[in-house]
């Protein structure tokens, strides 16, 4: 006769095996919802800080600096480059359905690959080096990465697209950044007088802010998720 009460023929409960994998296989989903609602939580609280944006007109007539980067450069600390990536694919998400797009999507595509440029590196050199000094490197690796893809990404798809929506000519973008710094008057210094101190300052404060923060955030976080 079947035995129905997950007791083996010699009256004993499942063997060890079995008890230890059913041990660990409750945990590990545990972990893995609770790395989900973590994954959300900082994925809404970059979604929220796009909205506390002030600009540096001093610096760049069009480029707007906010925080939404501190909740993905700490979520990819603990979490992880796919925990990372999540957290900047679900703020661009709710970004288009709560405030749409104004650039046929480009500002959004840009959004994301500069977000990647920056948080990746600094998360795959933490993930083999954990320690301050690794944290303080990989933060230093990202933002360099990322500021040379905002200068890719500005020349080449965001500038662009401000000339194709509203009719500009290059000519007249410069004007706009000679009227703020009068060094300006190429291209190229469009680049080195506004888009690098531009987002390296960003980055920068957003590297500096982390490391203030992230001990004390990521060891609560940790333990919930564990």
């Amino acid at each position: 006769m079947q035995n129905t009460n997950g007791v083996n023929a010699a009256g004993h409960a499942g063997s060890p095996a079995q008890k230890a994998k059913a041990k660990t296989v409750i945990p590990a989903q545990k972990t893995k919802v609770r790395s989900l609602v973590i994954t959300a939580l900082m994925g809404v609280l970059s979604f929220i800080l796009m909205y506390f944006q002030f600009s540096v007109p001093i610096i760049s007539p069009f480029a707007e600096f906010d925080a939404s980067a501190l909740p993905e450069i700490i979520g990819g600390f603990i979490l992880g480059p796919v925990g990372a990536v999540e957290i900047i694919v679900l703020k661009l998400v709710l970004k288009l359905i709560f405030k749409g797009t104004n650039s046929m999507f480009t500002g959004e595509i840009l959004n994301l690959l500069l977000s990647i440029a920056y948080v990746l590196p600094a998360i795959m050199y933490y993930r083999k080096h954990r320690t301050r000094n690794g944290a303080v490197i990989g933060l230093v690796l990202g933002t360099l990465i990322g500021v040379a893809a905002s200068v890719v990404g500005n020349l080449y798809v965001t500038f662009p697209m401000y000339m194709y929506l509203y009719g500009m000519t290059w000519e007249q973008i410069i004007g706009i950044f000679h009227e703020i710094n009068p060094s300006i008057t190429n291209i190229p210094t469009v680049a080195a007088f506004s888009v690098v101190p531009f987002n390296l300052i960003s980055r920068r404060a957003t590297s500096a802010i982390t490391m203030l923060v992230y001990k004390k955030i990521s060891i609560p976080i940790k333990k919930f998720i564990s």
